[in-house]
């Protein structure tokens, strides 16, 4: 017993060592790292006078390695995410927000009616909204600049981020974004609807015309949310998902657990007849749809066919936002639960 527990004691100190020698090491090969990205900022045709003052306060961020291993879509199961998503309370807030700002929200709206079929929504814009900042509440207050950085040092997706804080550093050279608010989310999201900086780059506008873009106002957040949808065709009046029961014989190759492509898409006529609920519910036969079971891959012991969503071309806009099959699920259903409120 106590060799045991002399053993556990020593182990954890070894371990905490161990971290602590991990971290030291990181933060040294971090600055190594550092100098390196700002010749190449330079050569991106990023000012000298920007680069040497922004990046010479950022810092490597232990938290935020911590925080992309450990994503909310990657343990929790579809059922408690969406149900923590799309609550009573949630919509109530929504509410609140609609009513105080009713006038320009609708305004938004209108203006981005090319055609009756591409409105993007006010449920939409507030769904959205709700469920990446509590409706401008949880903005986050890391600071972006170290985010970036940080998981631009780091391996796993490091050409993608190294990529956004170039594209960061850019707008702010160019005067479209304000270097002294850049403060978001560990993943260097930022604003009410938490836009990266290649999404402000490209979907981003002025829309009170004030010479910048401002995105944790109301105006300019909306616009540039309704913006990036309309661009990309979200389509008024057409279904997002059908929650579906699959018969046993369905083939493994219609089944998609998987955020990063959606295989094997059919028309529903041809989809119908592995849906043992089809009566239930109603949708044209023509239109293209696919099958997801997104507990399979993330959750110990999942069945492999339940849940299961038929989903549609609306949906797969919104996994453009966000690559998350729950992230898209939820947006999808607080929108509809908004649909008789407002």
């Amino acid at each position: 017993m106590i060799i045991s527990k002399m053993f556990k004691f020593f182990l954890n100190i070894f371990f905490l060592y161990f971290l602590n020698f991990a971290h030291t090491f990181a933060f040294e090969d971090f600055d190594k790292w550092l100098k390196n990205f700002q010749v190449e900022a330079v050569n991106y045709g990023i000012s000298e006078k920007v680069v040497n003052e922004i990046m010479s306060e950022a810092r490597f961020l232990p938290k935020v390695i911590e925080y992309d291993r450990y994503q909310p879509e990657f343990y929790e199961d579809t059922f408690t995410y969406i149900k923590k998503r799309s609550s009573n309370r949630k919509i109530k807030e929504g509410k609140k927000l609609y009513t105080k700002e009713k006038n320009i929200i609708e305004t938004i709206e209108k203006d981005f009616q090319v055609e009756k079929e591409f409105e993007v929504e006010k449920e939409l814009l507030l769904a959205l909204m709700g469920i990446e900042t509590n409706f401008g509440k949880y903005l986050g207050k890391m600071d972006i600049i170290s985010s970036l950085a940080t998981l631009s040092y780091d391996k796993r997706r490091s050409e993608f981020f190294t990529e956004e804080l170039l594209i960061l550093l850019k707008l702010v050279d160019k005067n479209i974004i304000n270097k002294k608010i850049l403060y978001g989310s560990w993943a260097g999201a930022f604003g009410n609807f938490q836009f990266m900086p290649r999404t402000i780059k490209n979907y981003a506008i002025d829309y009170n015309n004030n010479k910048t873009i401002e995105l944790k106002n109301i105006e300019d957040s909306f616009a540039s949310a309704a913006n990036y949808l309309k661009t990309i065709g979200w389509k008024k009046n057409q279904p997002c998902f059908f929650k579906i029961e699959l018969k046993n014989n369905i083939p493994k190759k219609y089944l998609n657990s998987s955020a990063k492509e959606i295989k094997n898409k059919k028309k529903v006529k041809f989809l119908k007849k592995y849906i043992k609920n089809v009566n239930d519910l109603n949708i044209e036969g023509d239109l293209i749809a696919a099958i997801i079971i997104p507990d399979k891959d993330i959750i110990p012991g999942a069945e492999t066919l339940s849940p299961a969503y038929l989903i549609f071309e609306n949906y797969e806009k919104i996994l453009n936002w966000n690559r998350s099959l729950r992230f898209a699920l939820a947006v999808c259903t607080l929108k509809e639960n908004f649909k008789d409120e407002i």
